[in-house]
């Protein structure tokens, strides 16, 4: 088992690094996985009051965007690929096995139109909140256990 800890550090440390993370060879997987949630939360924040939502859009030239076109665009940002659609973005990284277990930049899945499908994306913030643009508002940190968002949590992903 420790080989494998140790295999998986190493195999993340190189895989990070080349996205512009450096992290002391002692690190562990949690902490590199840490500092580029920080980057994915840190990217989106500086989007706020700058984007606006269009269902269907991917137009960062006039950073326009869907939720997920945002999302794809702030993890782009930071040297990670993933695809554009809520539903396609599920397909990506590990499950997250409860709101409790969530880290600082997992992707939140949501159902806003018809219960149990997956049609948002949000990037969890730390604290009970999530980042995403919204239509009503553009990108805006909300809650993922009060009001709107509460009831339509769906699954989380890790990358």
């Amino acid at each position: 088992m420790k080989k494998l800890v140790i295999s998986t550090t190493v195999a993340l440390t190189v895989l990070f690094s080349t996205v512009g993370v450096s992290m002391p060879a002692s690190a562990s997987a949690q902490e590199i996985y840490a500092t580029n949630g920080h980057k994915f939360v840190n990217t989106a924040k500086s989007y706020i009051g700058k984007v606006t939502y269009r269902f269907g859009t991917r137009d960062p030239q006039h950073l326009t965007f869907d939720c997920s076109a945002f999302t794809q665009f702030v993890f782009q940002k930071n040297g990670v690929s993933i695809p554009w659609g809520s539903k396609a973005q599920t397909s990506f990284g590990s499950r997250v096995p409860s709101k409790s277990k969530l880290a600082i930049g997992d992707l939140v899945m949501f159902s806003v139109s018809k219960p149990g499908q997956i049609d948002h994306v949000g990037i969890y913030v730390g604290n009970g909140n999530f980042i995403s643009n919204t239509k009503s508002s553009g990108v805006v940190i909300s809650s993922l256990n009060t009001g709107y968002w509460s009831t339509r949590y769906i699954t989380a992903r890790h990358y």
